[in-house]
Order: C-alpha cells, then structure tokens, then sequence
C-alpha cells in the first residue's frame, strides 16, 4: 500500500485550508487559547466557578478578536522603486500607492512592508471607493547588500494582537547597493592600455602582430598569401604572425577575511576591483574576475557590479597564493594581472602569489587597508600598490603603470 497519494492531499489540505487559519493566530494568541481550554475543563470538570468565569474571559477575548479581523479588503496596491541599483551612500527611495477598488469605503488598516530585515508600517486611513492613497519612503544604503524589498501586505488585528490576518498585495523586489566606485582616470582613454604586456614569441597564423613570411603550406589561410613577394619569387608565401596578448585584464580578488584587517579594508578591496573592472568596460576591454567562489558575471558592467554586490568576505583555508592560482589557470591569455588583497599578507606571499601568472604578463599586488599611506613598491617584477582611500586608487594606478 502507498501512502504517497495520501500525503500529498493531506499537505493539500494544510496549505489550502488550515495553514491560512493557524497563521492568523499569533504566539499569545495560542496561549490565551490554551488557558481557556484548560480553565473550561477545570471548572466544568472540579467545579471551579472562578476557573469558569477565566474561560469565559479568554472565549469573549477571543470573539472579539475575531471581530477585528472579519471583513474583505479589496485594493491595487502599486510598489515602485525608483531605482533598482544604487552605491552605497546614494539615495534610495520608492514610493506605495494604494487604490481602493471597491465600490464601498473601507476601513483604516496598517500596510506593512519588509525592508531586508526590518519592517516599515505604513497606516493606512479610511478610504472612499477609488480613493488614492501614497506614501513615500527612504532605505538606508550604508553597505553593499542586496536588499529585499516587500512584498507589500496589509495586516488587521486586534488591539492585544490576538489574532493577526495579513493579505499579500505584491510581489518583493530586489535592491542592489552596488560597490562604491571611482573613476580612475577623468577623461582621458587608454589608461588600461598603458597597462598591456608584452607580445609573446609564440607564433601564429592568425593575429594582429606580424612577424616574417614563410613558405605557404596546404591547409593555410589564402588570405595570408603575400602576392608581392609571390610575384618577385614566383613562389607561394604567406604571412606569419606572433601571437600577442592584448585587452584581456584578470582580477584575483580575495575574499578570505583574514588576509584583510578590518570588515571596511575588506570593502575597500570590493570597491578597488569594481572600480578597475568598470575601467575595463569603459575602455572596451574583456575582463575576467575571481574570487575564492568562484567566477564573477561580466557580460556587463550592470552583471559585474550585481554579482559583486552579493561577494561575502567569510575565514577561509584559500589564500590569495589560491585564488590567484585559480585565475591564471582559467585566464591565460591574460594581458595584466591584478591581485586584489588586503594588508595582511606578507611580501614573500604576494610574489609567490604574482609568480603564478604567465610570463610577460604585468602583475600587480594591490594591498587595500583604511589608513594605509598610498604608494607603489616592487619586488622583483611584482609591482605593489597599497591603497588607503579608494579616490587615490586612479592616481596610484598611474604611477604605477609608468
């Protein structure tokens, strides 16, 4: 015998019917319950008059809760946010529009509306048919997160919160407190490509660097074929390229809080990577990102920042030595390689760490730390910058790109 079927109509059950109706009663709403049912079975059972007359107190109790919360709501309720992405520090506000669709007036209740962990109570007045009510708010934007706004609810209940009966109006929506950014470099371009390393001397039959001619081979792209010299020697050449690593930049970002100071200097690093991967975009060029999750988005800037908004710092076992590992095994035709860490590592593990990316690719170390004095450093080929206030972060670059 199965009892499958059996228990899915029974769970049916739960979520159409009872469900709806335990979760109007709230925690001391079950208690006053409880008493009642237990002074009505010791009065009726010994004969307590004064056991009678509590239960009796907790029935009235309970009507007239169930007084409060009888009636039907009929409203379109409008949740805009004005923007759905923001940095930290910018305003966010939004707005809740309620219209009463009824053709009768209804009621004063309280709208309720879920901001991430806290709730803000909107009261709502008596309302004719049609009428439009609105209220506007403001959410604190004062760290990186992506914030859960809604959905919005109204909620009647009874003065000594008894009984609670909410109606959903709509659907949450996501807010994302982007990283704050900088812009590194005015209006000036080019500043990445300052950056770019140094051709490499593989060759190839397909790139933009050319290098010498050789004789053409079957299977060789015709449209190589260097007629001139074809003309002069009477023999098939074709030209032969090197192959070059350009507009590729990798970011080694290290989320293991450990290597950083403070929970600030590990945003600092956040805002670092965010600001050079915008840099990136802006200057046309591919971008690859890493942290010890794993890959971040960056089809574009809007997905870079979105995944980076959700980056959480947690002790880890990796180190930057890993995540860097991790990164130029997955980006190897990386043309600058930026390791993005805090200032807890020494300088032996940040060249072991720079030692992983491939040879004549520009490594840099970026230390982040609050109070840091900005400056740049080498150690061997590793170029160092330290960072302590994200506005120096463009000039920094700079110095260290010459």
């Amino acid at each position: 015998m199965t009892t499958g079927p059996v228990l899915e109509s029974a769970a049916g059950w739960w979520a159409r019917s009872a469900r709806p109706v335990v979760e109007v009663v709230s925690p001391l709403g079950w208690i006053v319950l409880a008493v009642t049912v237990t002074a009505w079975t010791v009065g009726t059972t010994l004969g307590w008059a004064e056991a009678l007359i509590a239960g009796l107190v907790g029935v009235l109790l309970l009507l007239l809760a169930i007084g409060f919360i009888l009636g039907r709501s009929s409203y379109r309720v409008d949740l805009d946010l004005a923007r759905s992405r923001v940095a930290v520090g910018d305003r966010a506000v939004g707005a809740i529009e309620v219209t009463n669709t009824a053709d009768r007036a209804l009621l004063p209740v309280a709208m309720e509306l879920p901001v991430g962990r806290a709730t803000a109570v909107f009261p709502l007045p008596r309302m004719r048919p049609g009428a439009v009510h609105e209220d506007l708010f403001t959410i604190p934007t004062h760290r990186r997160a992506v914030i859960v706004v809604g959905p919005v609810r109204s909620v009647r209940q009874d003065p000594l919160g008894l009984l609670r009966r909410q109606l959903r109006w709509t659907e949450p929506q996501d807010l994302y407190v982007h990283p704050r950014t900088v812009a590194l470099q005015g209006s000036s371009a080019g500043f990445i490509r300052d950056l770019e390393g140094l051709p490499t001397k593989d060759l190839s039959s397909a790139d933009v660097s050319f290098h010498a001619l050789r004789d053409y081979v079957p299977g060789d792209d015709r449209r190589h074929i260097h007629w001139k010299t074809v003309a002069r020697t009477n023999t098939l050449m074709v030209r032969q390229f090197e192959e070059t690593r350009r507009a590729h930049l990798a970011i080694a970002l290290s989320t293991n809080t450990a290597e950083y100071a403070t929970e600030n200097d590990f945003e600092l690093a956040v805002s670092v990577a965010a600001s050079i991967g915008l840099e990136a975009f802006k200057e046309q060029r591919n971008i690859s990102i890493r942290t010890h999750a794993g890959p971040i988005h960056t089809e574009t800037g809007r997905n870079m920042l979105d995944d980076m908004t959700r980056i959480e710092g947690r002790p880890l076992r990796g180190t930057s030595l890993d995540v860097a590992r991790e990164t130029a095994d997955h980006v190897p035709n990386a043309s600058v390689f930026f390791l993005v860490t805090g200032s807890q590592p020494s300088p032996g593990e940040l060249r072991r760490a720079a030692n992983v990316a491939p040879p004549g690719v520009r490594a840099f170390a970026i230390r982040c730390a609050h109070g840091l004095e900005t400056g740049r450093a080498s150690i061997g080929d590793l170029t160092v910058v330290s960072i302590g206030d994200l506005q120096d972060l463009g000039l920094a670059l700079r110095k260290a790109a010459a």
